[in-house]
This record gives structure tokens, C-alpha cells and sequence, in this order.
């Protein structure tokens, strides 16, 4: 195993696959379960470094695609690595940029030797194999990368999903061999569709690939929330965390859900990202104990109590309702500071309680908690 990474399995819940676990990289250790701010052009939007770091968020997610065509990984790399250019102590994710080129497929062509695809910015033309994306993640320098994949929708027919699964693991395979950096952890990505078969022969396969090179750092499950109804997504994940490696951290990609992220814990999942929060908080929506509030709704123009009395980030305990349904209406860019940091506390607090209670040993009263609440019916 890698010597510059290690999961510790802290714990786990008797009744179900609810685990606690630490995850140590060259940048610090995160436990989990843990949610992960997405800042997807090395910024999380709205968010500070400071306040990243006063929400004591573990671990920060960048996206290849995005810092690929602005500034490019040269630069990053000049300035000394993501963590250097954004001025970030703690550890970096970045995602290969799989799941951008699936949403602009009408620009984009695949092969089994890699994608072809236009720039977003200026309409250039671009060729990403396996081996030149992880060179371009080597240079952004975070310490876990994810493996080049094909992502596809949810409503795609069988040979469209086996293919993409087949290139996947083929890939996988690939981007072990060229990813030689040891202080950059590499995560494989299960595809497969809503279709169990290919998904644990998608799991079989990368674990055929560790039996003649060197293992992968962690299991992520791509292709997930990508618009098919959540509960679809938890029946198919239940039929499938089971065969994933259990010493390993497992990462469910593109996930901010609150009620579907405690059902993933409870199956056994690890670590979670999302631009949910930041993007809500900028449509002017706050997650809250009693559901998600559109705080534009002229119901709270005199409400002066806190946005969330059972809060306790600053926003709550600092700012009423009323004067943040004022700032939204102004079109106040406060507005998308004060409810981005709240809401990407949620999601961290709500992690951090889903760890304690495993850690405690009642995680099932939790989750039963959780689904008796007002906050759960609205999620």
C-alpha cells in the first residue's frame, strides 16, 4: 500500500454498513463520513479560505475540466500546486472531469483510447486520454485523484452502459500505470448504470487491475445523481457496496442530498461532494432543521428570528430571516456569502453527527431521528 495514505476503520454500525473511519494524506487526515465543498475553479463560490477553514471543512474538491481550460495545469503547477495557488493547508480532491464532458456530449467524442471535445470558453478542440489526464491532475497537485471515466444518463439504454463500464474499467487500468507520483492517491470509479450485473463486474475488474499493479487508494460510485429518482439510486447502490474493498474509503460522487447522504452512510459510503448548498444559497434556498427555505417567499419579510434556531454557524447565530430575505431582494451579494456558509455548514454538521452516532453505536436511532423531522420530508 501506498506509504503516504492509510484508512483506519474506526468503526462501524452493527445492524447496517454505517462506518467511521479516518483517511491520513500528506495534507492531513479526514474523517469520515465527510462532505466536501466543491470548488470547482479552485474557489468555493461565495466561501473564503478563512471561512472554509472556520467551518472547519476537512477537504476541498476541484474540478480537471474546468482548471484545465482556465488557467491550465502549467500554471497550477508554477504556483506550486493547487494548494499553493489557492492557499489551501488541507487535502484536495479533484475530479477528473468525467462528468463535464458527459453533460456536453453534444460536443464531445469518445473512443476507447480517449475524448475529443470543445472548450467551453472559446470553442477549441481538445483530446484527453487516460495518461494526459492524469499528468494534468498530477500538475494541479491534490493529494487524491480520480481515474479518467464515461459517465452516462440514467435513461441509457444496456450496450450504451456496458461500453461506457467496459472503456471505464479499461481506463482505470490505465491511469494506475501512469499516475507513479506516491503522494497522490488514486480513486477508481465504479460505473455500470442502474444495472447490478455490470456494476460488480466493473468492481471485479478494478480489483482484477490491483492484483497486477499497485491498488487504488479508494472506490468512488460514479454515474450516480445524475437524475434518476434517489430511491432507484439507493436500491441499486444496496446491491453493490457490498462487494466493494472494505479497507478502503468510499466516495459517492455528486451527492448533497441530507436524507439520501444518512440512507448512503447507512449502506456504507464514506465521502460525499456537491454544489448543492452554494448553488441553493444563490437561488436564495437555506437547508434547515425545518426543511429547505425559499427565503424570497414573503412569509419571512418580518420574521426576525434566526434562519435556523438549531444552528449554530454564524449566519444563524447573527442573522434574522427578515434581513436576509432583505439582502436577497436587494440582490445583495451578502446574500450568497451568509447562506452559502450556512448551508455548506449543514451538510458538514450533518456528516459530523452521522459520525458521532456510529462512533456511539446508535446511528439507527439517528437515522430514525432524521426521518421523523420536519427537515426530512422537504429533502
Amino acid at each position: 500500500m501506498n506509504p503516504h495514505f492509510s484508512f483506519e476503520l474506526q468503526a462501524t454500525d452493527p445492524v447496517s454498513g454505517a462506518r467511521a473511519g479516518r483517511l491520513s494524506t500528506p495534507h492531513g487526515s479526514i474523517e469520515t463520513p465527510t462532505f466536501m465543498p466543491v470548488g470547482t475553479r479552485a474557489s468555493v463560490k461565495a466561501l473564503t479560505r478563512m471561512q472554509l477553514l472556520s467551518l472547519d471543512a476537512q477537504i476541498l474538491l476541484s474540478n480537471a475540466y474546468h482548471l484545465f481550460l482556465r488557467p491550465g495545469g502549467e500554471l497550477v503547477a508554477e504556483a506550486g500546486g493547487l494548494h499553493g495557488f489557492m492557499s489551501w493547508p488541507r487535502p484536495l480532491l479533484t475530479d477528473c472531469g468525467g462528468f463535464q464532458i458527459f453533460s456536453l456530449k453534444d460536443t464531445m467524442r469518445l473512443d476507447d483510447e480517449g475524448v475529443s471535445f470543445r472548450s467551453i470558453l472559446d470553442g477549441s478542440s481538445h483530446r484527453w486520454t487516460p495518461e494526459s489526464n492524469m499528468k494534468l491532475q498530477q500538475q494541479l497537485g491534490a493529494d487524491i485523484l480520480m481515474q479518467l471515466d464515461v459517465c452516462v444518463s440514467h435513461r441509457a439504454e444496456l450496450p450504451e452502459v456496458e461500453l461506457a463500464m467496459q472503456r471505464s474499467a479499461a481506463w482505470a487500468r490505465r491511469c494506475r500505470v501512469s499516475q507513479d507520483n506516491p503522494r497522490q492517491a488514486l480513486f477508481a470509479i465504479v460505473q455500470g448504470g442502474m444495472h447490478t450485473s455490470l456494476r460488480l463486474e466493473n468492481i471485479a475488474r478494478l480489483q482484477e487491475i490491483e492484483s497486477s499493479s499497485s491498488p487504488f487508494e479508494g472506490y468512488a460510485l460514479g454515474g450516480y445523481s445524475v437524475g434518476e429518482p434517489h430511491e432507484v439510486m439507493l436500491e441499486s447502490m444496496a446491491a453493490i457496496t457490498g462487494a466493494l474493498p472494505p479497507d478502503r474509503p468510499r466516495y459517492l460522487m455528486g451527492l448533497g442530498n441530507p436524507t439520501s447522504m444518512l440512507a448512503s452512510i447507512n449502506l456504507g459510503m464514506d465521502m460525499f461532494d456537491s454544489v448543492l448548498p452554494t448553488r441553493t444559497a444563490r437561488l436564495g434556498t437555506a437547508f434547515s432543521s425545518e426543511g429547505r427555505l425559499n427565503l424570497r417567499n414573503a412569509r419571512f419579510a418580518r420574521d426576525f428570528s434566526p434562519l435556523d434556531p438549531l444552528c449554530g454557524c454564524s449566519t444563524c447565530q447573527h442573522h434574522s430571516r427578515a434581513y436576509l430575505r432583505h439582502l436577497i431582494q436587494s440582490r445583495e451579494i451578502n446574500a450568497a456569502v451568509l447562506l452559502s456558509e450556512h448551508n455548506v455548514h449543514y451538510l458538514l454538521d450533518l456528516t459530523r453527527k452521522a459520525r458521532a452516532a456510529i462512533l456511539a453505536g446508535n446511528y439507527q436511532d439517528f437515522l430514525k431521528d432524521w426521518y421523523d423531522s420536519a427537515a426530512s420530508a422537504d429533502y
